[in-house]
């Protein structure tokens, strides 16, 4: 199965060029939708936020 044929990720519908790697503009802003609630992770041990600050801080400087 190419790249071509491969459905959408979201609705399993044929995918438009203009909306790649979706079949519609619904379908991009459904996805997105579920990055902004947190649905989508990246697999790993949970942040500690206060380490977090501290790698920023030092960034900055």
């Amino acid at each position: 199965m190419t790249s071509s044929t491969k459905p959408c990720p979201i609705c399993r519908k044929p995918r438009r060029p203009e909306h790649h790697p979706f079949c519609s503009q619904r379908c991009r802003d459904r996805d997105l939708a579920r990055w902004f609630s947190d649905s989508y992770a990246v697999p790993g041990p949970p942040a500690d936020p206060e380490e977090v600050a501290r790698e920023d801080w030092r960034e900055q400087d």
